[in-house]
């Protein structure tokens, strides 16, 4: 056995026959990392999935509105699945609703907040 192993071994080996730590338990470790896990990955991801359907339910015509492609436009209309944009000289695209990234005008304006 290497030296480093038997000498870790040694370290954390219960003294005089008292029982081992509870912390050093491997079921809680794994435990503590799936919670770290779920609070740093899991649980935003379905903050910002809930912010995005809110926002998606909420869209009206006239709102300047951005695609996941980074097509700008304005709403015409708002169906069941699908809304029409107006992208500019009377050019009309109809857009899965869940491919509207947000709303234009506060991308924009946080870019140049963020340039300050």
């Amino acid at each position: 056995m290497s030296p480093v192993l038997h000498a870790f071994f040694a370290e954390t080996a219960a003294a005089d026959g008292q029982a081992a730590s509870p912390l050093a338990n491997p079921i809680f470790m794994m435990l503590a990392i799936a919670a770290v896990f779920y609070f740093l990955m899991i649980r935003p991801q379905q903050k910002q999935a809930k912010q995005h359907t809110a926002f998606v339910t909420s869209l009206k015509k006239g709102d300047e509105v951005v695609t996941q492609a980074g097509i700008i436009g304005i709403v015409q209309a708002v169906e069941d699945r699908t809304v029409t944009l107006d992208v500019g000289s009377g050019t009309k695209l109809r857009v899965i609703k869940n491919q509207i990234a947000g709303q234009w005008k506060a991308t924009e304006a946080a870019a140049t907040e963020a340039k300050k």
